[in-house]
């Protein structure tokens, strides 16, 4: 039976829910993504092997080919939550306006598996000297427990990576680091008609949120720079819940807020100057304050600028690689021994936005780059590639 074409295949992996979340409501299942790219995948003579990371969350390996060395092609298969009203299509339907793949996944990034098998179909009638991996992953967009669970089970992948995710086809060899992390504060709860009737934890975490200010602006005084386009470090209020009524003071209330450091700057150490902020805090509103790291922060990234991945980019692409302000897979597959950049179609300004979409005129153009970089490190027999400033 034949595949769906290049556009049903983009269509079906956008129609596949994969939210990941950390709010349980939200969070979902991958098992649909994973389940069409290894039915794909598999037809086309890969071996698909499927790594269970949590109950109902999945990883994909698929391979053609063997060896050491080789290309992996990554990318993640869960995509953010969404808000189907902000939306002017349909967000899980794949809809084109005025030059653009429109979709939830389109640009962020589950379109790129698409892309992925486009490009190689043409190339499985040649001898692959050297092995191509697809690993496609889950709950990057919170956890990244997929990609952690391959660095933790260290099997070796391939020579180089690159990960898909959206950088307007120009290569990237450094990023920021995430840290994902939440504050809980428990109040006393009681009739507003007299503020001594209880302990409000929203107006204690208005006050933790001022604190939490005064430290961004303190770490973007001290740290700085300039190879990102933000070169401060950042911190985003996230979401925050708490309270049930008007005229209950409220008893309990939660942040959630990210801190994107520079290289450089330790966890440890800013998580260790938020806790100072926050005990007087909860000694000044009487309530009780617990802090603490949704998940393991992700460190920060740099592929060495001489490394033959980002030449062979910066050949292909004709840009020289730079750097981002937010977080990928990157470290992950770099503690496995691939030399690892970020190169994608999308870009990251209408990503984890309503309408997220992709630029027609760039699909073309992916495709034939993917199918140069297999051919570099697939097809080819291995030379040396030419130092910078040389030829190539």
């Amino acid at each position: 039976m034949p595949l769906p074409s290049f556009k049903e295949q983009f269509a079906a992996l956008i129609a596949a829910p994969s939210v990941s979340c950390t709010q349980a409501h939200w969070d979902q299942s991958n098992r649909a993504v994973i389940e069409l790219l290894s039915s794909w995948l598999g037809d086309l003579g890969f071996t698909c092997e499927t790594q269970e990371v949590a109950p109902g969350k999945f990883n994909l390996l698929a391979s053609y080919g063997s060896g050491p060395g080789g290309l992996v092609l990554a990318g993640h298969s869960d995509t953010v939550p969404f808000d189907a009203a902000l939306w002017q299509t349909d967000p899980l339907k794949l809809t084109e306006v005025d030059g653009r793949w429109v979709g939830l996944g389109s640009c962020d990034m589950k379109g790129f598996f698409a892309l992925v098998i486009e490009a190689v179909q043409p190339l499985l009638t040649q001898p692959f000297k050297q092995p191509l991996l697809i690993l496609a992953t889950c709950d990057e967009e919170s956890s990244m427990s997929g990609a952690r669970a391959l660095a933790q089970a260290g099997r070796p992948l391939g020579r180089a990576a690159v990960i898909g995710e959206p950088t307007g086809l120009r290569p990237i060899r450094l990023h920021k680091g995430i840290m994902m992390e939440r504050i809980d504060i428990l109040g006393q709860s009681g009739h507003s008609s007299n503020p001594n009737l209880g302990h409000s934890a929203l107006e204690a975490m208005q006050d933790v949120m001022q604190e939490l200010r005064g430290l961004r602006a303190q770490w973007q005084r001290e740290y700085n720079n300039p190879q990102f386009s933000v070169p401060q470090p950042t911190l985003n209020f996230g979401c925050i819940h708490g309270g049930d009524n008007p005229n209950r003071i409220c008893g309990q209330c939660s942040l959630e807020f990210d801190l994107r450091p520079l290289p450089g700057m330790q966890p440890e150490a800013l998580r260790a100057a938020i806790r100072l902020k926050l005990q007087p805090l909860a000694e000044q509103h009487h309530v009780k304050i617990d802090y603490a790291p949704l998940f393991a922060s992700v460190p920060p990234f740099e592929q060495s600028a001489d490394s033959e991945l980002v030449r062979v980019a910066e050949r292909l692409t004709g840009h020289s690689a730079t750097a981002v302000a937010f977080a990928t897979e990157a470290p992950y597959l770099q503690q496995l021994g691939c030399e690892t950049i970020v190169l994608g179609p999308g870009d990251i300004d209408c990503a984890h936005q309503p309408g997220e979409y992709l630029e027609t005129a760039r699909l073309q153009p992916t495709v034939d780059l993917l199918r140069q970089l297999i051919d570099h490190y697939c097809l080819k027999t291995q030379d040396p590639v030419s130092p910078r400033g040389e030829n190539a």
